[in-house]
């Protein structure tokens, strides 16, 4: 009996595993090209031809440009970053996060697919300094903190909640997709492009 129980139990670990690589995330960032009910086509930037499918209640945010000056101590960030020769963190993107997002976004610092090689490290900005390259932020998450030069001219913005009627053919998106097995793609919210605003990571 307890030998039928150690097979049991091995079984569901199996069933389990299998689910979770059945089901894997991507990011999908490209232009719409069509909404029908339910599924978005996008053209990826890699020239891919994606269809989506969206969860009914399908969230959407959309992209709001800040400045370099708008960003401040205790601000909850996500900057995309790329490794310099020397080591040091330097943004490629900024995102400024609502307050709302915190407990909704991981926090931390982790590889990234901007591009190759990126990192993200989503946190609270703890302290600040100009200088002469740009502002170098401290950014304090659980177990750990990374800082990060942002130079002048990199991307900031942040994501305001919008509607559906945002996703226009034209429209560039950013969505995080879970993948089934067998390839199809579904979502349930992404950030989209306003007024030539892109979201940018």
């Amino acid at each position: 009996m307890k030998k039928l129980a150690v097979l049991l139990s091995a079984s569901v670990l199996a069933a389990s595993g299998a689910v979770a690589q059945a089901q894997t995330r991507m990011f999908v960032r490209g232009t719409i090209t069509s909404l029908n009910g339910d599924v978005l086509s996008v053209k990826s930037r890699d020239g891919k031809d994606l269809k989506i499918n969206l969860a009914p209640k399908f969230g959407v945010r959309y992209a709001k440009a800040l400045a370099l000056a708008d960003v401040k101590p205790g601000d909850f960030v996500g900057p995309a970053s790329r490794k310099r020769a020397d080591g040091t963190l330097e943004a490629i993107s900024l995102q400024v996060f609502t307050p709302d997002r915190r407990g909704q976004v991981p926090e931390g610092h982790m590889p990234w697919d901007l591009e190759p090689g990126s990192l993200m490290t989503n946190a609270i900005i703890g302290g600040l300094v100009q200088t002469s390259k740009g502002r170098e932020l401290t950014l304090e998450y659980k177990g750990g903190s990374q800082k990060v030069l942002v130079p002048e001219g990199v991307p900031i913005f942040t994501a305001l909640p919008g509607d559906r009627s945002m996703l226009v053919p034209g429209a560039y998106v950013v969505i995080g997709a879970q993948v089934a097995a067998d390839g199809t793609l579904s979502a349930a919210g992404g950030t989209v492009s306003k007024d030539g605003v892109k979201p940018a990571n």
